[in-house]
């Protein structure tokens, strides 16, 4: 059986990008999208939105989104 990580609680990721220097907002813009956008990752699977902040922080979506990215077993 696979143990399956936890996701990353959004305090945490909040906080990974204030160490960056940005927010949810910033980040948004910089990509062209409305401010609160990238905060939908944080209640519902959002490619987009999770690669953007995913690559803001320095890890793959994976990384943070473990649950949303569980490798099938054929």
């Amino acid at each position: 059986m696979e143990v399956i990580e936890r996701d990353w609680h959004k305090a945490d990721i909040k906080g990974a990008l204030e160490k960056r220097g940005t927010n949810f907002e910033k980040l948004a813009g910089e990509n062209g999208l409305a401010g609160a956008t990238l905060r939908n990752a944080l209640r519902v699977k959002y490619p987009k939105a999770e690669k953007i902040i995913a690559q803001e922080i320095g890890v793959d979506p994976s990384v943070i989104w473990p649950s949303r990215y569980v490798q099938k077993s054929a």
